[in-house]
């Protein structure tokens, strides 16, 4: 039960974490592209460069020893992560903030639906109904910004499909590797960087005006290598909390920071919040505290279970939020912990 409880200190410990980390960038990115309108990819780019950095100073110091992993299994992942990535900015180029929001918000049904299909997970009736204060949110939150269009649509549909697969694949392959998030990630940021790399230049200018090879002052300089240390530590903290809960459990830290954000602009950058922003924010962070109590009591009724039964407990398979299982395989493997914008 101490272990579990600590287990549990751990994982809420790494949220706050990526919640601090992740509006930190996301106000970075926001600056850096308002004052300096600094390429988009390029920034991605750059994001992973200073992660695989990062990584080098990590193994250097012994915090983490690199496994070996086959590269056709790593190439998949990595190119989803592109997808991610490049879909995403497409789909906010061609679509209303609201839009994109929106379809951004389909993500967490679409895990659920790739789970319980391909990998056999069931979740219980509670937390598939916490999803309707969540969606009809994010709904309420971007309804008069809602408009579609055939090319946006595809972009956004295939950005939540792509996005979805690479986070259920994020901890799918550090279960089947049996690597933690740092050796898992120490091979994917490279890859992905270069991929990226090669991507840039079919969107984004390299040379001349607004080029990443362009002159930059020194302020530009310093806030693009800040946004890259914020973002080492946010892909750092999205692999531990998808390999040690749920993609699911990520996705309702994004819905948290979706209102976070939203919250903040309007503190830090004087950005006029609506009434309908307000609702679906409020609906938003209901389902969300939902959620966690229904994630919380599902728990506390496995280690019930696993108290009276010990010796089924190795026969059970890992629970999204933490199980004895998962701590003790994180254990094992230990070292610990990503878009970053």
């Amino acid at each position: 039960m101490a272990e579990s409880r600590a287990g549990s200190v751990r994982i809420a410990v790494c949220l706050v974490w990526n919640l601090i980390s992740s509006i930190t960038i996301v106000f970075l990115n926001k600056w850096i592209y308002t004052r300096y309108s600094f390429p988009n990819l390029s920034l991605t780019c750059i994001h992973f460069l200073t992660t695989t950095l990062g990584l080098w100073v990590c193994q250097w110091c012994n915090i983490f020893n690199p496994k070996s992993l086959p590269f056709r299994s790593m190439l998949p992942l990595s190119l989803t992560f592109c997808g991610f990535v490049v879909f995403t900015n497409l789909s906010l180029q061609s679509n209303t903030v609201g839009t994109y929001q929106l379809a951004k918000s389909m993500t967490t049904p679409c895990i659920l639906i790739i789970q319980t299909v391909f990998y056999n997970k069931s979740f219980s009736t509670k937390i598939k109904l916490t999803l309707v204060p969540i969606t009809l949110g994010v709904i309420t939150n971007s309804y008069y910004d809602v408009k579609f269009n055939v090319q946006g649509t595809i972009y956004a549909v295939v950005g939540f499909l792509v996005t979805s697969l690479y986070q259920v694949w994020v901890g799918a392959k550090q279960r089947e590797f049996q690597v933690n998030s740092m050796q898992l990630l120490y091979y994917q940021a490279p890859l992905s960087a270069c991929i990226l790399a090669l991507i840039v230049p079919f969107f984004e200018p390299v040379f001349g005006e607004n080029g990443v090879l362009s002159s930059w002052d020194a302020y530009a300089i310093y806030f693009v290598l800040a946004s890259g240390c914020a973002a080492f530590s946010v892909n750092l903290s999205i692999y531990w909390i998808i390999g040690n809960t749920s993609p699911v459990t990520y996705n309702m830290v994004g819905h948290l920071k979706f209102c976070l954000t939203l919250i903040g602009g309007f503190l830090l950058f004087g950005e006029k919040v609506q009434f309908n922003q307000l609702l679906g924010v409020s609906m938003t962070l209901s389902g969300i505290v939902a959620y966690t109590h229904f994630k919380v009591k599902e728990q506390e009724e496995a280690d019930k279970q696993i108290k009276a039964y010990p010796e089924q407990a190795v026969e059970k398979p890992a629970l999204e939020l933490n199980s004895v299982q998962v701590v003790k395989s994180d254990q094992t493997t230990k070292s610990d912990q990503s878009t970053a914008s």
